[in-house]
């Protein structure tokens, strides 16, 4: 007896969710998404700006988009996500959709709903992507996770008191406590 066949989804059905629902689709695997705490909009509007504000303080022609923003990964229909911070770099990747392709830096902040997805799934696909830099901002730890996925490959941690340094902009440091005073 063959084994039953697994439903492979696209973003076909992601734009056929109800209106409000959202979620994500990895290797055609559809994700819900649980709704962001306070803390968690907190920290992805105040990184955002001051990513945005570095950018045009330098005159930088990358861009700065806050989820739900979408992002078409592998540029195929079986990747969907909605990073919290994405900066896409290359404007030809851009199109009234979202991103096409992988942003060049990805901040994801956890909820305890979404740590196996950002800490395993989301770093694995974000890395095969061809994403630059990946941040995992973690509330609960007061953590952040770096990831250079350059050659050579980096892999640094911070807490939340640090300056940590962008990888993408050089000369950049963020410090998460100082944001959230």
């Amino acid at each position: 007896m063959p084994l039953p066949k697994e439903h492979i989804y696209t973003t076909k059905d992601i734009y056929e969710l109800p209106e409000g629902q959202r979620a994500e689709l990895i290797d055609g695997t559809i994700y819900d998404m649980a709704p962001q705490s306070r803390l968690h909009q907190k920290i992805s509007t105040r990184l955002a700006s001051i990513i945005d504000r570095y950018i045009s303080d330098n005159n930088g022609k990358c861009e700065v988009y806050s989820a739900p923003f979408a992002v078409f990964l592998n540029e195929d229909d079986r990747n969907y996500v909605e990073p919290d911070v994405s900066v896409i770099c290359d404007p030809n990747k851009l199109d009234d959709k979202g991103c096409n392709g992988a942003p060049d830096w990805i901040i994801e902040i956890v909820s305890p709903s979404s740590q196996r997805m950002d800490y395993m799934t989301k770093l694995f696909k974000y890395r095969t992507a061809g994403v630059r830099e990946y941040w995992i901002v973690d509330p609960t730890q007061e953590r952040v996770q770096v990831y250079s996925f350059g050659i050579p490959e980096d892999f640094m941690q911070y807490s939340f008191d640090e300056e940590i340094p962008v990888g993408i902009y050089p000369g950049f440091r963020i410090n998460i406590a100082e944001l959230l005073k």
